[in-house]
């Protein structure tokens, strides 16, 4: 794995300037939320959404880079993740019954969210997959939206459907609540699942320095109702992609070839269903978390994605 350029502190460090808070959901339901408003007049907002099992923390330098260039950023940890709060007794299990609840916070969030126009959206990610929903069922109105690794389909071996009835088969068995599976022991292991996010080993101790700090906000394996529940959401989606009509906004869609987490080609086949979308593939060698991978790879994606941010500001202008 080639290091990113150590220390770099805005990626152990809250910014100046930023506040973590909590936002309620109409529920009750307590979501950890982090604010870093541009200095001066905004250009306008930018909502981040991560994935399974992320904090925000992972992503202040992507955050760095858009707040400097005149964006307030805002993201949250999701419902069951990080510091909002669990769903199981086993606080180590992350856990979902039905996306529903996750595109029913985002909604509420977006009603709430008082930001300086225009609003863009950016899911990571099962995030990816949430926003896609949001969007496409008119949750949410955003002038722009970036899709990056979106979880529209799991990447399985045993492909879609055959994994969907058995994760749904062991949640009538037992507990939906339990673990889907045991983390492998070792450094072999360790480091192969890490290469499947990113090749850059610094930024991957970032996340482990965190998670040193607060161990309270990690995220161990899903449970089958989580693996059920996302089977059940990529299939909702590509239903939708081919049926919603068409959004009135620009989206990218970023996506790795070699993506190990996320089916890729199934979100090929979603960009190519939706005229308002536009793909940009990474090749070979690249990881699920784009925004963190090696610099010449992160350089492409932030620079892609700004295209994208200076295009909306110019029409809001």
């Amino acid at each position: 794995m080639e290091p990113s350029a150590l220390p770099h502190p805005i990626r152990r460090r809250r910014p100046e300037g930023s506040t973590i808070d909590h936002w309620h959901a109409p529920d009750g339901w307590p979501i950890r939320r982090f604010d870093w408003p541009a200095v001066g007049q905004a250009r306008g907002a930018l909502l981040f959404l991560g994935g399974r099992g992320d904090i925000f923390e992972k992503h202040l330098e992507a955050f760095a880079h858009w707040q400097t260039r005149g964006w307030s950023v805002t993201a949250f940890d999701w419902r069951g993740h990080g510091g909002s709060g669990r769903l199981t007794a086993d606080g180590t299990v992350g856990h979902l019954d039905s996306f529903t609840s996750l595109i029913d916070d985002l909604a509420a969030f977006w009603r709430d969210w008082t930001a300086p126009a225009p609003r863009v959206a950016m899911g990571h990610s099962m995030g990816g997959n949430v926003l896609a929903h949001a969007l496409l069922s008119g949750r949410i109105m955003a002038a722009g939206a970036v899709l990056l690794s979106p979880m529209v389909r799991i990447r399985s071996p045993l492909g879609a459907g055959i994994s969907e009835r058995i994760a749904r088969w062991q949640c009538r068995r037992a507990d939906p609540g339990r673990a889907a599976w045991t983390a492998k022991a070792g450094d072999a292991a360790r480091a192969d699942a890490e290469a499947m996010l990113t090749a850059d080993y610094g930024r991957l101790l970032d996340e482990h320095w965190w998670h040193e700090r607060m161990p309270g906000l990690r995220l161990g394996p899903p449970s089958w109702g989580w693996l059920a529940a996302a089977f059940a959401s990529g299939r909702a989606l590509e239903t939708l992609a081919r049926t919603a009509p068409a959004l009135d906004l620009s989206v990218l869609l970023l996506a790795a070839d070699d993506d190990r987490l996320t089916d890729t080609r199934a979100s090929r086949r979603f960009a190519q269903a939706r005229g308002e979308i536009v793909l940009h593939r990474f090749p070979h060698g690249v990881g699920h978390e784009l925004l963190r991978e090696i610099d010449p790879v992160r350089d492409r994606a932030l620079a892609t994605i700004d295209r994208l941010l200076d295009d909306v500001a110019a029409r809001y202008q």
